[in-house]
């Protein structure tokens, strides 16, 4: 099993541990704010379930159907989650608006909150923890498993403050009023998610900082070339694919030709660890001298 397969396996024990810890906080208190809390809890177990699958499939080897491999896999688990995500939201502003109906006042409020705060503080050290792992590993997956967490972790804060006003108080109101801006928040976190996730599957282009990154990479490393070309980039998954046409003199033989593209390619790679590079080497006659990285 791989370090990211580790995590994302670890990450299906820490939500099963949440989803527990919240379930007993609002059966404690009957609050529905509490109970829309513990819902988004069952999304993150499948969410969970979810990473830990496509994580798995995504570390497959290329095949003879699959030949750039199959990290796009995670895109399609991140898309998951977001959709339980919006399926949650719904289910807690139904929740919210029966309570909103009939409002009653949360039972043993103190032990409540206090395994709520636990359930949230465990919530909000893993977030971390995924974050970290999700950049180095470059995991679409687990990355999307943070964002959630992180996003659940401010519902949670914010839940736990509503209910302790309740309690002092005696606004009923403010319970139902709670959950159904949890599920406000909710529903715009699966949508950001879902956003991300189907830009990877689109095949979307490197962020502009990284692109000029690239560029300035190709230009300080290739030496003895005329310029670089019709540059394009994508994701997928943990992989960053380049591509673009190296124009030559085109006196120079196949082998020195070749000594450029080595020394690009291990630039990229030393910046780019997963970087899966393809240069097409043209001769002079093809240089275009406008819109490119000219050397």
């Amino acid at each position: 099993m791989t370090r990211t397969e580790s995590i994302a396996a670890t990450s299906v024990v820490v939500a099963l541990v949440v989803l527990a810890l919240k379930t007993g906080a609002w059966w404690l208190t009957g609050s529905v704010a509490l109970f829309a809390d513990a819902l988004e809890s069952v999304v993150n177990v499948a969410a969970a379930v979810a990473a830990l699958a496509a994580v798995r499939f995504s570390a497959l080897p290329p095949d003879a159907n699959h030949p750039y491999g199959h990290a796009k896999a995670e895109y399609f688990s991140a898309v998951l989650e977001g959709a339980l995500i919006v399926l949650a939201a719904l289910l807690i502003l139904n929740e919210a608006w029966v309570a909103y109906q009939n409002p009653r006042a949360p039972g043993q409020a103190p032990a409540g909150l206090l395994v709520a705060a636990v359930a949230t503080t465990v919530n909000a050290i893993w977030s971390g923890v995924l974050f970290r792992r999700g950049r180095a590993a470059r995991s679409p997956a687990l990355l999307a498993d943070a964002r959630h967490l992180l996003a659940d972790v401010v519902t949670s804060a914010g839940v736990l403050v509503g209910v302790a006003l309740v309690a002092l108080t005696g606004v009923l109101w403010l319970d139902p009023l709670l959950a159904a801006l949890t599920a406000v928040n909710i529903l715009f976190s699966g949508w950001r998610l879902m956003r991300e996730s189907v830009g990877g599957l689109m095949d979307e282009a490197v962020p502009a900082d990284r692109l000029a990154r690239i560029r300035g990479l190709v230009a300080g490393h290739a030496e003895g070339a005329i310029e670089a070309h019709d540059l394009r980039t994508r994701h997928s998954g943990r992989f960053t694919f380049v591509e673009f046409h190296l124009v030559v003199p085109g006196d120079m033989t196949v082998t020195a030709a070749h000594e450029i593209c080595d020394r690009i390619e291990g630039a990229l790679k030393a910046e780019l660890e997963t970087a899966v590079i393809t240069i097409h080497v043209e001769p002079e006659g093809k240089a275009k001298h406008r819109g490119v990285l000219v050397l």
